[in-house]
C-alpha cells in the first residue's frame, strides 16, 4: 500500500467528494484517527493533506491496513448506504494496483487479495496532449514565438511527469506571453480599450509591462480578441496560475490535479485559436 499512501491521504480528507464520501477538517482527521485506535496523532494546524501523509508514513503497515478498514466501515458513514458504496468503490480504485480489493461482510470490512489490473477506457478515448500551434504564423515580434514554443513543450512535459501545478503556472505565463505579443501589435486598440488600466496620477495608459494578466484578459475580450467564453475561463486559469505563491496555495488548499490540467490545456488552445482569427483577420487573411 505505500505506494499509495497519497491517494489514501486524499481519500481520508475529502476535499474532492467525487473522489472520497466526506470532507475532514482538521479537527475531524483527529478524531478519525482516533477512532481507528491511533490517539497519538493530533492535527497540528497545517496543510490536511500533508499532515495526514506524514501519518499514515509513521504508521506500522499494520496501522495502516486498520486505516483502510476503518475508511470501509459503515460505522464511519452513519450507515449511509451511498456514502458506504462510495467508500468501496473509491478505496478499491486505489487498492487495485496494489493487488487489494476491500469489501464487506455484513457490516464488517475485510481487506482481500486480487490480481492487480486497470481499467482501460475503449480505444480512441485517450486524452491526447495538444501539439503546439505555429506560433511562427502569428509574426509576432522577434523571437516571441520561440519562447512560447518552448514554454508550451515544457508545460506538456510537466503534465507527463505530473507536475501539475508547475504545468498549470506554466501555461498561465504562456496565456500572458502571448497576450502580451498581441497587445504589442495591437497597441492603439489595447491603449483605448475601456479596460486599459491608467496611471492614476498622469491619466495616461499603464506601459504594458506593468498591466496584469487579469487587465490583459479584460482588453482582449472588450477588444473582441477573445470570446466571452474563452475570457471567463482565462480568468480561471489566472487564477490557478497564481498558485505560484505558496501562501495562496495555502490559503485556498488547492492541489491541482490532470484533470485541472486538462481544462486549463484547452482554455489556452481557445486563446490561442481566438487571437489567431484577430492576427489572421488584421493581414485581411
Amino acid at each position: 500500500m505505500a505506494t499509495h499512501l497519497k491517494k489514501i491521504a486524499e481519500f481520508i480528507c475529502g476535499d474532492d467528494t467525487n473522489f472520497a464520501p466526506v470532507y475532514r477538517t482538521g479537527s475531524e482527521l483527529t478524531r478519525f484517527f482516533h477512532r481507528v485506535g491511533l490517539t497519538r496523532f493530533t492535527h497540528d494546524g497545517s496543510t490536511r493533506k500533508w499532515w495526514t501523509l506524514n501519518a499514515l508514513e509513521s504508521c506500522s503497515p499494520e496501522e495502516q491496513q486498520a486505516v483502510l478498514l476503518r475508511l470501509a466501515s459503515p460505522k464511519e458513514y452513519a450507515g449511509d448506504p451511498k456514502q458506504v458504496r462510495n467508500a468501496l468503490d473509491g478505496l478499491n480504485k486505489i487498492l487495485n494496483l496494489e493487488g487489494l480489493y476491500v469489501e464487506l461482510h455484513g457490516v464488517v470490512p475485510a481487506l482481500t487479495d486480487v490480481q492487480p489490473s486497470i481499467d482501460l477506457p475503449p480505444e480512441g478515448e485517450y486524452f491526447q496532449p495538444l501539439s503546439s500551434p505555429d506560433f511562427d504564423r502569428l509574426e509576432l515580434e522577434q523571437g516571441v514565438a520561440e519562447v512560447l514554443k518552448f514554454r508550451w513543450e515544457e508545460a506538456d512535459r510537466c503534465v507527463n511527469s505530473e507536475a501539475y501545478l508547475a504545468a498549470i503556472i506554466m501555461m498561465g505565463s504562456l496565456l500572458e506571453g502571448l497576450l502580451l505579443a498581441v497587445m504589442q501589435r495591437r497597441p492603439e486598440e489595447a491603449n483605448q480599450s475601456r479596460s486599459c488600466p491608467k496611471d492614476p496620477k498622469t491619466g495616461k495608459p499603464k506601459p504594458f509591462h506593468e498591466w496584469t494578466l487579469s487587465q490583459m484578459i479584460d482588453v482582449a475580450h472588450n477588444e473582441r480578441w477573445i470570446d466571452l467564453d474563452v475570457s471567463k475561463f482565462s480568468h480561471s486559469l489566472r487564477e490557478f496560475r497564481n498558485l505560484v505563491h505558496p501562501y495562496q496555495q495555502m490559503v485556498l488548499n488547492v492541489y491541482p490535479d490532470s484533470d485541472t490540467c486538462t481544462i486549463c490545456w484547452h482554455v489556452v488552445q481557445a486563446a490561442v485559436n481566438d487571437l489567431t482569427i484577430t492576427l489572421k483577420s488584421e493581414n485581411g487573411q
